[in-house]
């Protein structure tokens, strides 16, 4: 021990660093700008900027995601009365590199400061705009830099600052897997978004700046009795892949319509707030009656959710279940019509008119199937072997297929008439 005082006392500012506190040449400010995924990418973006560390400031609890979470759903019950952490960032700069008015005019134009308990999409105390202080210098310029930034505001007609500016008072480091997020997974959720007015004096900063607040949909215009709303946010990774992946093929009979307002279209009632993009909600009479959070590429998990909502009990039970109609009593056996059958959920084309006979048996049956409209599958159930026939854009199950059709293919695809929608051609 008499060894490492004598270090020390020589070098007094590596023991420092080899203790965990930060070197003297540097300074750090906790920061709340709504996830704080993002928030760490955008200040770790800044010259001057030594580290940025998520973590969780200034609440009540212990510092963890789980009781963060906990509370935040008790708040809103009306069970707690406890403060709930901000998530966070510690920004550690180089004061010869970078002024903390460089780090704060950042902080302002990164995300939008008039929200309240809110960020974009994130809703709740946890998400509030903050600024933790550790002197009475930091507070100082923190209140100058507030009053420049809202004259700016002001200008823009944008609404009143409501970050929290004060003395930090706890703080704790956020789990492993949340420090650099959107470098380990750069597609990942990020839902800041600024303002779009810029700091006086300040240098532009290099990130897309948020157009201004957009207005929800308008209510009146969009289909009363089934509405699917798709709730994006700018920069998301996720929502441009379900947009190329889903929504750029819709053919679903159900209506759907994009917005990047976090509200629910006017006069309409969503049940509780947006946490994530993309959310894709579904109205019946203007109230939500279900939704689906999250994309990462699952389309058969995003069809069945809204299968499961555009079919009946029965038709759930073949398409999701393997069930099978009793012959005779399925739709479409006496269908001639010129025309396409499809998938009841996607809308995506599986057999022509032409292709359909009458095979006895008591199921539409048809000879061939449109290109890449279908799947095939083992099926050892009930005893037997036999060759599942399932639908290629949303993956439920449509009957079997026998060796026994007739030319030119000689297969019958015995399909349940119920998981069938038959769509006549034009003018027929």
């Amino acid at each position: 021990m008499s060894v490492q005082r004598l270090f020390c006392g020589l070098v007094a500012a590596l023991c420092s660093t080899l203790a965990g506190a930060a070197p003297p040449a540097t300074e750090s400010i906790v920061l709340g700008m709504g996830c704080f995924w993002g928030a760490e990418k955008r200040m770790a973006e800044l010259p001057g900027v030594v580290d940025v560390e998520s973590g969780y400031a200034n609440g009540e609890i212990s510092g963890s995601y789980n009781a963060v979470l906990a509370l935040e759903k008790a708040i809103r019950a009306g069970q707690s009365r406890k403060r709930n952490h901000a998530e966070v960032v510690r920004v550690r700069f180089d004061p010869a590199r970078t002024s903390l008015e460089k780090v704060l005019a950042r902080f302002w134009e990164s995300h939008d400061p008039t929200q309240g308990d809110r960020q974009g999409n994130d809703v709740g105390s946890n998400y509030r705009s903050a600024i933790y202080t550790t002197s009475e210098a930091q507070q100082a310029v923190a209140l100058k830099t507030r009053d420049v930034y809202q004259k700016a505001l002001n200008a823009a007609g944008r609404g009143r600052i409501t970050t929290e500016i004060a003395p930090l008072k706890a703080y704790f480091r956020a789990e492993d897997y949340h420090q650099d997020y959107l470098v380990k997974n750069p597609d990942g959720y990020c839902g800041l978004g600024g303002t779009g007015v810029k700091y006086p004096g300040g240098e532009a900063t290099p990130m897309a700046k948020a157009p201004a607040r957009v207005r929800p949909l308008d209510g009146a215009r969009l289909n009363q009795q089934r509405q699917l709303v798709v709730f994006e946010a700018e920069d998301c990774a996720y929502c441009r892949q379900f947009k190329a992946e889903v929504l750029d093929h819709w053919k679903s009979p159900a209506p759907v319509v994009r917005t990047l307002a976090p509200e629910a279209p006017s006069g309409w009632t969503l049940e509780k707030p947006l946490f994530a993009t993309p959310t894709i909600v579904l109205f019946e009479k203007g109230r939500e009656v279900s939704r689906y959070t999250g994309y990462n590429g699952d389309q058969a998990r995003f069809w069945k959710w809204l299968g499961f909502h555009l079919l009946t009990p029965a038709q759930q039970k073949i398409a999701f279940e393997q069930g099978t109609e009793r012959p005779g009593t399925g739709s479409h056996l006496d269908e001639k019509r010129p025309g396409t059958f499809v998938d009841p959920i996607t809308g995506a084309a599986l057999f022509r008119s032409d292709t359909k006979f009458d095979s006895g048996t008591g199921w539409p049956s048809f000879f061939n199937p449109l290109p890449g409209s279908i799947t095939l599958h083992e099926d050892v159930s009930h005893g037997m072997r036999r060759v599942e026939v399932r639908s290629a854009s949303s993956g439920i199950h449509l009957g079997h297929v026998f060796d026994d059709g007739p030319p030119p293919t000689g297969k019958r695809y015995c399909i349940n008439g119920n998981v069938l929608k038959f769509v006549p051609d034009s003018g027929k």
